[in-house]
């Protein structure tokens, strides 16, 4: 095990040297750390009994910077675009899949169908920041594109717990108390975010008042409160990513948002850690796609990125006047990255606890997350010049083109300072 976290770790030294160079050639950090982990093999890099405590702290890290680096002053200039995204569509994505879902797989009943579709569900900007870095590309559609990424990993997350309560208790006797013990975990799961956020958000405001921190202080401190509200959840038998979502949320409007450099100390940790989580997806799921393969597994990955996220879109965009390759590339660039698959092996070590088969599951959204890496991520750069192209001939007045201040990306893009040199 120390020689495979070496060799690793060794990796990353290389790909840090390279990574702007590969990006030329559309080959993301996703891609590489996904193909180190199938090289490896699943007992070449992390124990298996650390698997869950590294993606459960990789996640909770990452939706609190997520959350707590949203400035909603500026959204709150264009909220509609992205609030159509969130309200509508999220929720017609999840019913979509689900139904699609239980046709493929009626055996496997309601509950895992919908539990598939919640983990497919949230999109990882990650996968396409050629088109959200791509100034030619519309700052609304960018925005949008942006801020839901931001936000639908930590809606979602409660959906997930619900559904896989709701999947473990089928069959088993327990269907009447799955829903309470459910509502149970997200409700602390509340409660714990609210307190950590608005308490550590008035301690540093009040703190940043008196001058009594600085910089590295901050950014101990933002980091310890992500993994406190976690850990406090996590205690109580509350929802941990619900608990790190608010609390990211409550935080950086207790602090208007003015501690963003110390937040981003905590998103670089959470993007170290997602590698790792990337190498033990391709470690534990990839290799076993092919043994047996499942046709309808590969169908479903497929549907999962076209038509099941396509046609919410544009359901939610009806009503915004937008043009039609405004709403395809809206529709296709919804990436299932990291959230997805740490959703995914969550669900995977319930249902293995469980005693219950998780293969299914566990093929079906590793196609869909893997074909997602890899096909979103080599379209990205074409795509986003191919609609910049068609965008040089649109009407002025489109909507569209409605002039609005950059929001920062801050969407785990670990060598972002980089970019800004080369």
């Amino acid at each position: 095990m120390p020689e495979g976290i070496a060799v690793f770790l060794g990796l990353v030294v290389v790909y840090g040297a390279v990574s702007v160079w590969l990006g030329r050639f559309s080959i993301t950090m996703p891609i590489i750390f996904v193909a180190v982990g199938a090289l490896m093999g699943p007992r070449g890099l992390v124990a298996h009994q650390d698997v869950e405590l590294l993606t459960e702290m990789t996640l909770a890290l990452l939706l609190f910077a997520d959350a707590s680096t949203l400035s909603f002053r500026q959204v709150r200039d264009d909220a509609r675009l992205p609030g159509r995204l969130l309200i509508i569509g999220l929720p017609l994505i999840i019913a979509l899949g689900g139904l699609v879902a239980y046709g493929l797989f009626p055996g496997e009943g309601l509950g895992f169908a919908l539990l598939l579709a919640a983990i497919l569900a949230p999109t990882d900007a990650a996968l396409g920041l050629p088109i959200l870095n791509n100034p030619r590309v519309p700052v609304r559609v960018r925005r949008a594109l942006n801020v839901e990424s931001g936000l639908n990993d930590g809606i979602v997350s409660p959906f997930v717990a619900l559904f896989t309560a709701m999947a473990l208790a089928q069959g088993t006797g327990q269907a009447g108390r799955w829903f309470a013990s459910a509502l149970s975990e997200i409700g602390l799961g509340v409660g714990v975010g609210v307190a950590a956020g608005l308490l550590g958000g008035w301690l540093y405001a009040a703190a940043l008042r008196r001058g009594w921190t600085a910089t590295t202080g901050e950014q101990i401190g933002n980091l310890a409160l992500a993994l406190c509200a976690f850990w406090a959840a996590k205690t109580l038998g509350g929802n941990g990513f619900v608990a790190a979502f608010l609390g990211g949320l409550l935080f950086g409007h207790a602090t208007r948002e003015r501690l963003h450099v110390a937040t981003e100390f905590t998103e670089t940790t959470g993007t170290l850690l997602s590698l790792f989580v990337w190498a033990v997806f391709g470690a534990n799921l990839v290799p076993p796609l092919l043994q047996p393969f499942s046709p309808l597994a590969l169908l479903y990955a497929l549907l999962s990125l076209t038509v099941i996220r396509m046609i919410p879109v544009a359901i939610s965009l009806l009503r915004a006047r937008l043009r039609l390759d405004t709403a395809f590339i809206m529709g296709w660039f919804g990436p299932r990255g990291l959230a997805s698959a740490v959703f995914l092996l969550m669900a995977y070590e319930s249902f293995h606890e469980a005693g219950r088969g998780s293969d299914l599951l566990a093929d079906t959204a590793a196609w869909t997350i893997l074909l997602s890496v890899v096909l979103h991520g080599i379209s990205a750069v074409p795509l986003a010049n191919w609609y910049a192209r068609r965008l040089e001939t649109a009407d002025p007045a489109s909507p569209e083109l409605v002039a609005l201040p950059e929001l920062g990306i801050r969407r785990r893009d670990p060598l972002r300072w980089l970019r800004h040199r080369v």
